[in-house]
């Protein structure tokens, strides 16, 4: 029986290649859109677990994933400042664009460095901090991932340079900082910024600090920074339903691309089929026959779909910066569609050759 399932494969090479590469296309699609998904969130989390700074004062829709706006006053943060138990009062202004590879997007953060750089313990391993309105510092992963350092050039805001002139460590918050008010200046809003970074002078007591800047500045927004990036899939709306879509849809085009494969290769082998009926064959067996073949075809097409998503993740980091993070949970959904897609695909024409008259299927031409 071995021997005939992969007989029948290697007769039809080009077929059971199409065949594969469908179970491929579907493992590859969920691998990599759940793994660069669940690699930003993660490198979300882990830049914002960084900032050592326990609240975050804002205007309500001031910040979102993808967007920003700098409509709060700097003017609050000396107001802040007078309330007991803060220690000291952050203003930063965040810019969100496209990325430099047009693929995902990037953030600037205008920071007043050294009082910034002191609170949330960031120290420059090369170079400087900013002094000039066209001077930037990166962190250590956007240099190595775009093999930039002192000295080098950065187009930002419509093409405008800007020179490296530090590298910091750790990552924290945007990758790439420059002055205040140098930010201020490139987006048109003199005294204004994004949010305002609260330290707290004994942590334990920051909701009772966040209950007096509340009652001291109403109607404002109020986060705690450990809170604020928990989980992409709740900054992106939907993203959820949009993986649970993209799994369904692999899962079907896995399905109707092993049906179509195995239902023309039953056509041509109708003959075959009437044989092995004559010779006693029973309904079970063919079934049995032809799912064998389905379920090889899906484990060779699950192989390859797995090692092309780590291929294709791996490429998309070094070109793109993009993190991929495999999953546990998803690799065995991936696995499970293109297992179950190949064997629901072949019941049809297994059910179909199962029932074809010996006599009949003998006389075929």
């Amino acid at each position: 029986m071995d021997n005939l399932v992969v007989s029948n494969i290697r007769q039809r090479p080009i077929r059971t290649l199409v065949s594969v590469a469908g179970i491929a296309l579907g493992v590859c699609l969920v691998m990599l859109f759940t793994g660069l998904a669940r690699g930003m969130s993660s490198d979300m989390q882990r830049r914002a677990s960084n900032v050592r700074a326990e609240i975050i004062f804002t205007r309500p829709g001031s910040m979102q994933l993808t967007a920003s706006t700098a409509n709060l006053s700097t003017k609050y943060v000396e107001n802040l400042k007078q309330i007991e138990g803060v220690e000291e009062a952050l203003p930063v202004i965040r810019y969100v664009l496209q990325g430099n590879r047009g693929l995902g997007f990037e953030q600037i953060e205008g920071v007043e460095w050294e009082p910034f750089a002191r609170v949330n313990q960031l120290h420059l391993v090369a170079g400087s901090s900013p002094q000039k309105m066209d001077e930037i510092v990166i962190d250590e992963t956007k240099a190595r991932n775009n093999q930039l350092g002192v000295g080098s050039n950065l187009k930002l805001f419509n093409d405008k340079q800007y020179r490296i002139t530090g590298v910091y460590a750790p990552e924290s918050g945007a990758r790439i900082k420059m002055m205040l008010a140098a930010m201020q200046d490139a987006l048109e809003s003199p005294g204004r910024c994004t949010y305002i970074l609260v330290k707290v002078r004994n942590p334990d007591e920051q909701f009772e600090v966040a209950k007096r800047i509340d009652a001291r500045l109403p109607g404002n927004k109020i986060q705690f920074t450990r809170d604020l990036f928990t989980s992409i899939e709740k900054n992106i709306p939907y993203l959820g339903v949009f993986l649970r879509v993209l799994v369904g849809l692999a899962a079907v085009v896995s399905a109707l691309v092993v049906m179509l494969a195995m239902y023309t290769t039953i056509t041509e082998r109708t003959r075959e089929i009437g044989i092995l009926k004559a010779l006693g064959a029973s309904r079970r067996y063919i079934v049995f026959i032809i799912e064998s073949e389905a379920l090889l075809i899906s484990a060779v097409g699950l192989v390859a779909g797995f090692a092309l998503s780590f291929a294709a993740g791996y490429l998309i980091h070094q070109f793109c910066g993009l993190f991929f993070e495999f999953s546990w949970g998803w690799a065995l959904t991936a696995a499970a569609i293109g297992i179950l897609g190949g064997a629901f695909g072949a019941l049809y024409p297994a059910v179909r050759a199962s029932n074809l008259d010996a006599v009949s299927a003998l006389a075929y031409e």
